[in-house]
């Protein structure tokens, strides 16, 4: 198996898999049906024995509850890593939002997220048919959050400021040569932040890509726009992001577009909306 071919079956699945057009049976605004959102996605490959799996277990880094590609899936040989850019429609709806998030924004978070679960149980039917073991961590039942102090069983050390899961899609696709984190908390790749992520673990052995990066925050300009984006200050330049605050503004989103909820305010009309912001001069 090669890298290429899995990045072809990966472009073809994207105009396969249904969902990533609005559809009436969405239960969506009329004058949103037909609408795209995402674009085809950007592919990246990592050592699942990549030693900055083990650095996320540790304390205040992710925690000791994050699972390792081996435990994800035995006999795990390499992590493939997607992310799906929000299509420049979708981008300009929440662009011109303020206060508040835009519809279709809020479409493509919960909508979205569907359309990509359901992508990666197709890739990793894919691979199995190709006698490959796959895992996708965010479509498996042992996928769970921590949050506002609901946590997992054997970890006391979760409270109320805890916030995690079981597995980073973010996280892992820093390691696999995607991008680094912003001020935000989301990750700028080569296509912004304005996108979702997903992976899938395999037991195919694959070379990984270059990290084109050395630090985490490589990408960042630290311009503090995301943070004056933020409708409920959950951002600063001195203390980066506060989870909690995001999350509860979530939960209000949930009450404004009932059922469904979302933001990413923070990911649109700033420099990494759509690309590497270019580095600023020392003055």
């Amino acid at each position: 198996m090669e890298k290429q071919q899995i990045r072809e079956q990966c472009a073809a699945l994207f105009g396969l898999v249904p969902g990533n057009v609005l559809r009436p049976t969405d239960k969506v605004l009329p004058e949103y049906v037909g609408t795209a959102l995402f674009e085809a996605p950007l592919v990246g490959f990592g050592a699942a024995d990549d030693t900055l799996f083990a650095k996320f277990k540790e304390p205040g880094v992710i925690g000791p509850w994050h699972m390792s590609p081996e435990e994800w899936q035995p006999g795990a040989k390499t992590v493939v890593s997607l992310f799906f850019p929000m299509s420049k429609t979708v981008i300009e709806s929440n662009r011109a939002a303020k206060g508040k998030p835009s519809q279709l924004w809020v479409y493509a978070r919960i909508e979205g997220q569907a359309f990509i679960n359901a992508y990666t149980r197709a890739l990793c039917e894919w691979f199995r048919t190709q006698g490959v073991e796959a895992c996708g961590p965010c479509i498996d039942p042992r996928f769970q959050k921590v949050a506002a102090g609901k946590g997992i069983e054997g970890y006391p050390e979760i409270n109320r400021k805890t916030f995690g899961s079981r597995w980073s899609e973010r996280h892992a696709a820093f390691v696999c040569g995607l991008g680094t984190f912003g001020l935000s908390k989301g990750l700028i790749t080569e296509r912004g932040m304005a996108g979702r992520f997903t992976s899938v673990i395999v037991t195919a052995p694959l070379e990984a890509d270059a990290r084109p990066y050395t630090e985490i925050y490589e990408y960042c300009t630290r311009c503090g726009a995301c943070a004056r984006r933020c409708p409920v200050h959950a951002i600063s330049l001195e203390k980066g992001k506060n989870h909690t605050r995001c999350g509860l503004y979530q939960k209000y989103s949930g009450v404004i577009y009932r059922p469904r909820y979302g933001c990413g305010l923070c990911q649109t009309k700033v420099p990494c909306e759509h690309c590497i912001p270019p580095r600023r001069k020392n003055t």
